[in-house]
């Protein structure tokens, strides 16, 4: 039996990296910061509710990081077919918002379960590679059952439709795949094919789709209709400067200029007030962050650890690559959040979790380091 707090969790409580936990509460404490000064100056509507989810998904990323890596081993097919289960019900009686969708409402939550199925893919598939021959990994056996676990959700995930998350999804799948050991070969040969066939796969994209990748091939195509949040973001970035203009003076967000100054286009909102000073500590604190996620995987005592630290590690990388290359006019919008900063329940949720487990693998291998550690087992 594994245990999921067994006697040593006050030991594994005071233990814990704590140098990450201040990095994420100082992450998470600028964003309110931020939000504060997006709604004028007010902890409402934004501030408040991101300062509260803040400490309550706190308390769950520190309790998760008590939690063994065996746990997450032996949970990670059922959390799998329990959130598919959840985007099957997303496509019966999801609540539809903003012309998607997405989302279950619970009462005192809104779920996003697409957010989750992006750690529940990781989990999946470093626990089908931690039972795998090594003898396997490279053949049939290795590939087919990990893209079907990888390519049922982001089907239905495309239906809502959400295309920046359905490519989340992939991205950390064929992570875990990538760190399993597949040759190189497998993954260039699949890109170049779809290189190719992307004028096909824009064909087959929903209206507004393309009409983001147009906007993002050409802003000035329609800079008062579908080009305005990319305009808007960059007069924002670029009028900030070198140390900005000064907490609550920024005049793109508080004059409804930037559209969705709380959520997808906060960068945007924070370096006008910040400058570039701001940004560059912003993009320091999750090079950081990363770094210590990296390490993380790279140590971890286990191929499940490894490989499950490595998916989680690039999942938190893909929303902060993707959401500043959006906002800074790099990407097409596809209405990713930035981690920790963004106004929203479901991807702090998930970032935090991802973070806790991560935690929890660190505990493991700092403690089988220490003289006389043991590694609990799995």
């Amino acid at each position: 039996m594994i245990p999921v707090l067994n006697a040593r969790w006050p030991q594994r409580l005071v233990a814990q990296n704590w140098g990450i936990v201040l990095l994420v509460l100082a992450i998470g404490g600028f964003g309110a910061l931020v939000l504060y000064s997006a709604a004028g100056g007010s902890v409402r509507p934004w501030a408040l509710n991101h300062g509260i989810r803040l400490i309550v998904f706190t308390a769950l990323m520190l309790a998760l990081g008590l939690v063994t890596p065996g746990l997450w081993l032996r949970l990670a097919y059922p959390i799998y077919g329990l959130i598919l289960a959840a985007l099957v019900a997303v496509e019966i009686v999801g609540f539809v918002g903003g012309g998607a969708q997405r989302w279950l409402d619970i009462g005192i939550l809104r779920l996003q379960p697409s957010e989750l199925m992006k750690l529940a893919v990781v989990l999946a598939l470093a626990r089908f590679y931690h039972f795998l021959p090594l003898a396997y990994v490279a053949r049939r056996e290795g590939l087919l059952p990990p893209l079907a676990l990888i390519a049922v959700p982001v089907v239905l995930v495309l239906l809502q439709p959400d295309l920046g998350t359905s490519l989340a999804i992939l991205i950390g799948g064929a992570t875990v795949i990538f760190f399993a050991g597949l040759p190189l070969l497998w993954f260039l040969v699949p890109a170049a094919v779809g290189l190719a066939s992307l004028p096909l796969v824009y064909q087959l994209l929903h209206p507004y789709q393309q009409r983001r990748i147009d906007i993002f091939l050409n802003p000035e195509l329609d800079p008062l209709g579908a080009g305005y949040h990319i305009t808007q973001a960059k007069i924002a970035i670029g009028s900030g400067g070198l140390r900005g203009k000064g907490f609550l003076e920024g005049s793109q967000s508080h004059l409804a200029y930037l559209p969705e100054p709380h959520t997808d286009f906060i960068f945007a909102t924070m370096a006008e007030e910040w400058g570039l000073v701001g940004g560059l500590l912003v993009l320091l604190a999750y090079g950081l962050l990363l770094r210590w996620g990296l390490r993380v995987a790279i140590d971890g005592s286990g191929v499940f650890q490894r490989l499950a630290a490595g998916g989680l590690v690039m999942t938190i990388f893909v929303y902060i690559f993707i959401n500043l290359m959006m906002v800074m006019g790099l990407a097409p919008v596809v209405g990713i959040p930035l981690p920790l900063m963004s106004f929203g329940g479901s991807a702090m949720m998930t970032v935090m979790v991802a973070i806790g487990i991560l935690l929890g693998i660190d505990n493991e291998t700092r403690a089988s380091k220490r003289p006389g550690g043991v590694v609990d087992p799995a």
